[in-house]
């Protein structure tokens, strides 16, 4: 496991290299600047605050000026919001991005995860099809249709729930956008589980269980359970990206103070030290969890931790 851990860690580094050099170069060949929006500025004003931002510089000096701030952890300044730095920013919107994310993740695994047990449990039932049917509707409709219809419903008709903003420490509103979030991954869990968990169910050994005696529920989650569980677990890394990314949807329906925000403002402004910093961090973060994705599947599956 050592090996195998310390082998994709390896790999990390030049990919997020990759993805630093990828976000730095195309922002900075972009036609614009980070300040051609304010007014206009005499020569004098405009060499000094390029040079303050060292953007007078030949562009391969700003690339490594900004590797090396990258390796020491700073992300730089940020243009358009002044004195503050784009550590700043994220410290302020990550935590919002985050709390959702683990919510909506969560939601998603335990419903969708109890949809697909209970459809396979039952096949063919009426049961089965009306998951089926509840699983396919979920994956059809995108998050910016079922995040207003949340907030017409809960909000707005039966004034269950807030229809938006941030109030730190309050679960009312973390509802509606982390059920909204987790809505199409509840329903592609929910197809997942359900086919893995036939699958499993059919195996030789699962017959061998019940020919011994064994309760329907002991043979579903003490020999079944497993084995159903490496599929999801599979999907469990691009679904942690898609939630890190679609985030950015949710904040602007629900007026949440997340890093999306900052990343949309940023790129409309040509801030670049904010756009490529949460560039870099979200690779580092979908890096980092599609990591924890295949340890997980390692430890299910006791094959993958044997050396070649």
């Amino acid at each position: 496991m050592a090996r195998y851990l310390a082998g994709r860690l390896l790999t990390a580094i030049p990919t997020l290299l990759v993805i630093a050099t990828l976000a730095f170069m195309l922002l900075h060949l972009t036609p614009g600047g980070p300040f051609d929006s304010d007014r206009i500025l005499t020569p004098q004003i405009e060499r000094s605050i390029a040079a303050r931002y060292h953007l007078d510089e030949p562009l391969w000096q700003q690339y490594f000026r900004y590797l090396g701030d990258l390796a020491r952890g700073d992300l730089g300044p940020s243009f358009q919001y002044r004195n503050t730095s784009v550590n700043e920013l994220i410290a302020q919107g990550l935590p919002v991005d985050v709390t959702i994310g683990a919510l909506s993740m969560l939601f998603a695994l335990l419903a969708g995860g109890a949809l697909g047990l209970l459809a396979a449990t039952r096949q063919g039932s009426v049961l089965d099809q009306l998951a089926t049917s509840v699983a396919i509707l979920g994956i059809s409709v995108p998050v910016f249709v079922t995040a207003p219809l949340l907030i017409l419903v809960f909000a707005m008709r039966l004034h269950w729930l807030p229809a938006g903003d941030w109030v730190s420490g309050s679960w009312q509103h973390l509802v509606l956008p982390s059920v909204a979030l987790a809505l199409p991954y509840t329903a592609y869990i929910a197809r997942i589980m359900r086919a893995s968990t036939c699958d499993a169910l059919s195996q030789p050994f699962i017959r061998t269980a019940r020919a011994k005696g064994l309760s329907p529920t002991a043979v579903l989650w003490r020999h079944a359970l497993r084995p159903a569980l490496m599929p999801v677990v599979s999907f469990l890394g691009p679904a942690l990206a898609g939630v890190l990314t679609g985030s950015i949807v949710i904040e602007q329906v629900f007026g949440l103070p997340g890093m999306g925000r900052y990343f949309v403002t940023g790129a409309l402004n040509r801030d670049y030290t904010v756009v490529t910093g949460i560039t870099v961090l979200y690779g580092a973060l979908i890096i980092g969890l599609n990591l924890l994705a295949d340890l997980s599947y390692a430890w299910l599956d006791p094959r993958l931790r044997r050396p070649a």
